[in-house]
């Protein structure tokens, strides 16, 4: 298999959730032929109807056996066991292209599909999914990252170029750093945001999104530029005194969230310190009251 683009080639999209459901309508808009879907949930059959109209819903043996390509748009824990009970019904032979979109998962998931001649892509769009078709105009430009099995990572770039994606090699091992990459800065971002909106609730601020909404978008699109030299703030500045006063104070009105405090102001504190970017003499001080456990 060396050219995504003939049009013999089949997809089939296994599992018409968020995401299989919009790359196969992506693919489909790419000019390729999607054959077959399963789709078990209402949710999933709906998606399928407006996304991928006129494609037959089949069950997941009959995607499999009529695609030459096989997208598994199933959630990461369920990857491997479905590829080895697939495998268990002789249902993957050698030239078989099989392709999953976990972002944590490499190819050592699809082992069933490799071992006995196909071929194994993962491929991971860094974007969130809505399932539906305004999915499709935020595509174009967004990185994938593609982690393939031998001689098919050109297979799997030219797939996403043909997205309107932009290819990125991960290797194997580092699957999971790359996804707690991603985890850490979009997941834990939510948490951030959603523990200072309650503590200004907890004082009387009626909005405290629209309240901090200017800080955040300003610190976000600063960070994505400037990285650590866009670092301002207490623990920068070096205030001691603030920041014992910010602990004091969490620990009065929201006490689950000062430990979450302590630990990133700690981790701020020792990337300011090695890039020698706050006054050396607060240094110490600042480590002392974030390790204090009172």
């Amino acid at each position: 298999m060396s050219e995504l683009s003939r049009p013999n080639l089949r997809f089939g999209v296994v599992g018409a959730g968020r995401a299989g459901s919009v790359i196969g309508a992506a693919l489909r808009a790419a000019g390729h032929e999607i054959v077959a879907t399963s789709a078990v949930s209402e949710a999933s059959r709906q998606r399928a109807e407006e996304l991928l109209p006129g494609v037959p819903v089949k069950p997941v043996q009959e995607v499999v056996s009529d695609a030459d390509v096989v997208i598994l748009g199933v959630p990461d824990d369920a990857i491997e066991p479905l590829a080895n009970g697939l495998a268990a019904e002789n249902l993957w032979e050698p030239g078989k292209l099989v392709i999953h979109l976990s972002g944590f998962h490499g190819v050592d998931a699809l082992a069933a599909v490799t071992v006995v001649g196909g071929d194994a892509i993962a491929l991971h769009p860094v974007m969130t999914f809505t399932g539906t078709a305004s999915d499709l105009d935020r595509i174009p430009g967004t990185p994938f990252a593609i982690t393939a099995s031998a001689g098919v990572g050109v297979v799997a770039e030219a797939l996403v170029l043909d997205l309107g994606g932009v290819p990125v090699a991960i290797a194997e091992g580092d699957r999971a750093a790359y996804h707690a990459a991603l985890a850490h800065a979009a997941n834990h971002l939510v948490t951030v945001i959603a523990q200072s909106e309650q503590v200004l609730r907890e004082i009387g601020v009626e909005d405290p999104g629209r309240f901090i909404a200017p800080l955040v978008e300003a610190a976000t699109a600063n960070a994505l530029e400037r990285g650590d030299r866009a670092l301002t703030g207490p623990v920068s500045r070096g205030d001691v005194g603030t920041v014992r006063a910010h602990l004091d104070a969490l620990a009065q009105h929201s006490p689950d969230i000062e430990p979450a405090y302590r630990a990133l102001a700690a981790a701020t504190l020792e990337r300011a310190a090695l890039r020698r970017a706050m006054p050396a003499e607060a240094v110490l001080p600042l480590r002392e009251l974030l390790s204090r456990r009172d």
